[in-house]
């Protein structure tokens, strides 16, 4: 499965529970990291759980390694790890305020487009 498949599968998973102003990060020629960085919204804690849960549970289906999960409880950034993507899940508030669009401002933006009318 190439990154671009993986990246696929986030934001198809992520579109399922209305996440907000999907877009991702091409980070192949800037970072040893990761291809992609994945990031999206939840209006409150339930939802972004709700989107990274649904994240981690479609990738394992697809047999994707969730490498790893972290800030789960706190809800307020939650970072998974699939390898060659990183999926970035925000509260709200705490995207605005950490802004990595502009932090990887050298990477070119890719807007997803969410499959709801």
């Amino acid at each position: 499965m190439t990154s671009k498949d993986i990246l696929s599968v986030v934001v198809k998973a992520a579109d399922q529970k209305k996440a907000e102003e999907m877009l991702s990060l091409n980070v192949k020629n800037i970072s040893l990291v990761a291809d992609y960085f994945f990031i999206c919204h939840g209006n409150n804690h339930k939802q972004v759980q709700a989107i990274a849960k649904e994240i981690k549970e479609v990738a394992q289906e697809n047999g994707i390694e969730v490498k790893r999960l972290e800030g789960y409880h706190e809800a307020r950034w939650i970072l998974i790890d699939l390898g060659e993507v990183i999926a970035h899940i925000f509260y709200h508030e705490e995207r605005s305020y950490y802004n990595l669009e502009k932090l990887w401002g050298d990477a070119p933006i890719e807007t997803v487009l969410s499959e709801r009318p």
